[in-house]
C-alpha cells in the first residue's frame, strides 16, 4: 500500500511540474498590468489568461498525469484514456445530467455536482485508466476486432469502468463533499493554527511522499480551499488566501540554507570538501527553486531527531506568517523565483514581512541545528563515522552535466545490475527502483556514485536521492 501511495506522490508531480508555466505567464502579465489584469494591456492580457489556461485545467491536468504516471512503461494511450475518463465522469455527473436523471429542477441539484470537475475526480479518472492499461494493453481480441487489440482497446474498456465509477459516485459524491467541506472549513477556521499543524506535518510526511495527499486538500480545488488556484487567480480575501504557502518562503529560502550553513560548519575537517559540495549545491536548490528535498535528505535519516525540529519550525513559520497576514504564493514551490513573480500579485499581503522573517529564520535554523549537532553528536554530512561513509578519496564522480551515463552506471551496478533491478522510475529528486532484494545492494557505493541518500522502504523498493538531475540518471539506468 505504501508503495502504491509513493508512485501516486511521483505521478502527481508530473502535472504539478506544469504549473511554474502557469506562474511565468500571470506573473509577468501582472506585473505588465497590476490594475487591469489585461484590460489595459494586450501583452498582459495574453500572457494573463494563458496561465490562467493552465491554471482552471489543473484536473484534466491531473487525469492524464496520474494516468501516465501510474501506467506501465508511461504511455501515452493511458494518457489517453484518462482524458476520456474525465470526460465519462464530469459529463455524466455535470448538474444537467443530474438534473435529468433525477427528474428535478437544476436549482435543486445538490452544490457538490457544480464541484465535480476537480482534483480528486481528475486523480481518480487517472488511477482507473492506469488500471486498466497494465491490465489490458496486451489483450488480443478476435479477427474481425483485431485493430483495437492492444493498447488501442483500453480507452474503451476505461469507458465502460468509468461509467460504473460515475454511478457509485452518483451516490457517494454529495457525501463525500460534505465531509471534505466540512474538514478544510474546520482547518479555516483554526486559522493560523491550523495552517502551522497542515505545514508540520507536510514536511513530516516528505519521507513518506503522502505529503502530495496532504497538500491536495489545501492547495488545490477538490475540497474547498484551493490556496493555490485562489491566490494566482486572484480570488479570495487579501491576507488570507495563501496563508498555506507563505510561511513556506522564510523556511524555503533562508532556514534550510541556514542548517546547511551549521552542517557544513560542524563537519569533520577532513570531511568538509565532500560535505561542503553536496550542501551547498543543495542550499542554492532550496533558496532559489524551493526544492528542499536534496537538502532535507541529506540529514533526515542520519539525523532524524533534527528533522522532526525542521518540521516544527515550518510549523511556526507558516504559522506566524498567517498570524501577521503575511502571504505570497507559489506553484512549484517557495523558492526565489516563486517569491518574486507572485509578490506583486492582487492577494499578496506584505510579501516584504516574509523576508524579515526569513532573516530571523536563517538564524534560528543555523543556531539550533548548530547547538544540537555538537552537543548531541549527530550525524548529519560530513560527520559520519569514517566506516559509513565513502571518504574524499574514494568519491570519484560528482554528478554534472556531462556524466549521467557515468553516474547511472555505479548506481545501477551497486544496486545489482539487471539481476537485481525490477523496474526504474524516477520523481522530482528520488530514483524509485523496484528490486529483487534492497538488503544486497552496496550504498557505499551508491553514494560514491554523486547520490545524497538512500531509502529502503522495504524489501522489494529502493530509493536514491538524486537531485533535481533524476530524469537524466534514470533515462541512463533504463537503457543499461
Amino acid at each position: 500500500m505504501m508503495q502504491f501511495f509513493q508512485k501516486l506522490g511521483r505521478a502527481l508531480m508530473l502535472p504539478v511540474a506544469v504549473l511554474p508555466a502557469a506562474a511565468i505567464l500571470m506573473g509577468i502579465g501582472y506585473w505588465i498590468d497590476p490594475s487591469g489584469w489585461g484590460a489595459n494591456n494586450a501583452v498582459a492580457a495574453f500572457l494573463l489568461k494563458a496561465g490562467g489556461a493552465i491554471i482552471d485545467n489543473l484536473p484534466w491536468l491531473f487525469a492524464v498525469g496520474v494516468a501516465i504516471g501510474m501506467a506501465k512503461g508511461q504511455d501515452g494511450a493511458a494518457a489517453l484514456s484518462g482524458l476520456v475518463a474525465m470526460f465519462i465522469v464530469t459529463t455524466i455527473l455535470s448538474p444537467a445530467s443530474v438534473a435529468m436523471l433525477k427528474q428535478v429542477d437544476a436549482a435543486e441539484v445538490p452544490a457538490a455536482f457544480g464541484k465535480i470537475t476537480n482534483a480528486f475526480t481528475g486523480i481518480i479518472s487517472g488511477l482507473v485508466a492506469a488500471a486498466v492499461f497494465n491490465k489490458f494493453h496486451t489483450t488480443q481480441l478476435p479477427a474481425a476486432l483485431s485493430f483495437f487489440s492492444g493498447k488501442r482497446c483500453t480507452p474503451i474498456i476505461t469507458s465502460a469502468f468509468m461509467i460504473v465509477v460515475s454511478v457509485i459516485l452518483f451516490f457517494l459524491w454529495p457525501a463525500i463533499y460534505g465531509v471534505l467541506v466540512s474538514f478544510g472549513e474546520g482547518v479555516a477556521k483554526l486559522g493560523p493554527i491550523g495552517a502551522a499543524i497542515y505545514a508540520f506535518f507536510n514536511r513530516l510526511l516528505i519521507p513518506t511522499g503522502l505529503h502530495h495527499a496532504l497538500n491536495s486538500v489545501f492547495w488545490f480545488d477538490g475540497f474547498g480551499i484551493n490556496d493555490i488556484g485562489n491566490f494566482w487567480a486572484g480570488t479570495g480575501t487579501k491576507g488570507v488566501t495563501g496563508m498555506y504557502q507563505g510561511g513556506f518562503f522564510p523556511v524555503m529560502m533562508f532556514g534550510l540554507p541556514g542548517a546547511a550553513l551549521a552542517m557544513y560548519q560542524t563537519a569533520k575537517p577532513n570531511k568538509k570538501k565532500t560535505a561542503g559540495g553536496l550542501l551547498l549545491a543543495a542550499a542554492f536548490a532550496s533558496f532559489f527553486t524551493g526544492v528542499t528535498e536534496p537538502l532535507e535528505f541529506s540529514f533526515m535519516f542520519l539525523a532524524p531527531g533534527l528533522y522532526v525540529v525542521h518540521a516544527a519550525l515550518t510549523a511556526v513559520s507558516v504559522g506566524v506568517a498567517a498570524a501577521l497576514h503575511a502571504t505570497a504564493g507559489f506553484s512549484f514551490s517557495a523558492g526565489l523565483v516563486d517569491f518574486v513573480l507572485s509578490s506583486r500579485l492582487p492577494l499578496a499581503n506584505n510579501p516584504w514581512i516574509l523576508l524579515i522573517m526569513g532573516v530571523v529564520f536563517f538564524v534560528i535554523y543555523y543556531v539550533l541545528f548548530r547547538v544540537l549537532i555538537v552537543n548531541f553528536n549527530l550525524k548529519t554530512p560530513g560527520r559520519e563515522d569514517d566506516d559509513d561513509e565513502v571518504s574524499e578519496k574514494e568519491s570519484k564522480l560528482t554528478l554534472s552535466n556531462s556524466n549521467f551515463a557515468e553516474v547511472a552506471k555505479a548506481i545501477y551496478d551497486a544496486i545489482g545490475g539487471k539481476d537485481n533491478i525490477v523496474d526504474i522510475d524516477n520523481c522530482t529528486t528520488r530514483l524509485r527502483l523496484k528490486v529483487k532484494d534492497s538488503s544486497t545492494i552496496n550504498e557505499k557505493a551508491i553514494k560514491a556514485a554523486g547520490a545524497h541518500g538512500v531509502i529502503r522502504p522495504s524489501k522489494d523498493a529502493v530509493q536514491v536521492i538524486v537531485g533535481t538531475q533524476v530524469e537524466f540518471v534514470a533515462t541512463e539506468m533504463k537503457k543499461l
